[in-house]
């Protein structure tokens, strides 16, 4: 299935929350959920019927991919890279998104939103541990260092979004030295250093039945 490129609004109305896909703009009045706090479509505004109990968990699912802007080949293959590894399977599962280096670009704050920081790195703007990395889904390692390359520092996106990021925080895995554009990863995170409104068992309950 190929990546979803329409309305990023419409994906937070869907789920009926604030997924926070468009950085900056879902802090303003001009979030969808504020403005029409109701499903897409000509239906939007109907009673709908009760969700089942596997409607929960594909929500819970979509709404988890939705965030981290994934496909289902993707999604599905770090489930069951988590299901193989000792432990919880949820909390592994999130972790190992986390690490992915265009969320790591997203949390040391030189993108506004995931898909922004998908973009910095698909056009070569990053570097990992001194080496230009282009593809989105590289796997960060702790002690990693992350930057914005030099040529790039002067984009104004970027310094907005470091600028926004002094006032959302940097999580407690990452550290981040605004001046030098340069993020390092401190730790792998865990399930409590991951701040999303996803409850992972219901994701893992999915694919266990499928």
């Amino acid at each position: 299935m190929a990546r979803y490129t329409g309305p990023a609004c419409k994906l937070c109305r869907r789920e009926g929350e604030q997924l926070f896909l468009k950085g900056e703009r879902c802090m303003t009045s001009k979030c969808a959920i504020e403005r029409k706090p109701y499903p897409p479509g000509l239906q939007g505004k109907r009673i709908r019927r009760r969700i089942t109990e596997y409607g929960l968990r594909l929500r819970e699912k979509q709404k988890a991919k939705r965030i981290y802007g994934m496909t289902e080949r993707q999604f599905k293959i770090y489930f069951r890279e988590a299901a193989r590894t000792k432990g919880v399977t949820g909390s592994l599962l999130l972790s190992i998104i986390e690490t992915r280096l265009d969320n790591v670009v997203f949390r040391l704050g030189f993108a506004s939103s995931r898909n922004q920081a998908r973009q910095l790195v698909n056009l070569g703007h990053i570097n990992v541990d001194g080496r230009r990395v282009d593809v989105s889904s590289y796997r960060v390692t702790p002690s990693s260092v992350v930057e914005v390359r030099e040529r790039s520092r002067k984009m104004p996106s970027v310094n907005k979004s470091l600028g926004l990021s002094e006032k959302k925080g940097i999580p407690g895995w990452l550290s981040l030295d605004r001046e030098k554009y340069k993020g390092i990863m401190n730790k792998t995170p865990e399930r409590e250093d991951v701040q999303i409104p996803v409850s992972e068992n219901l994701i893992v309950e999915f694919y266990s039945r499928v």
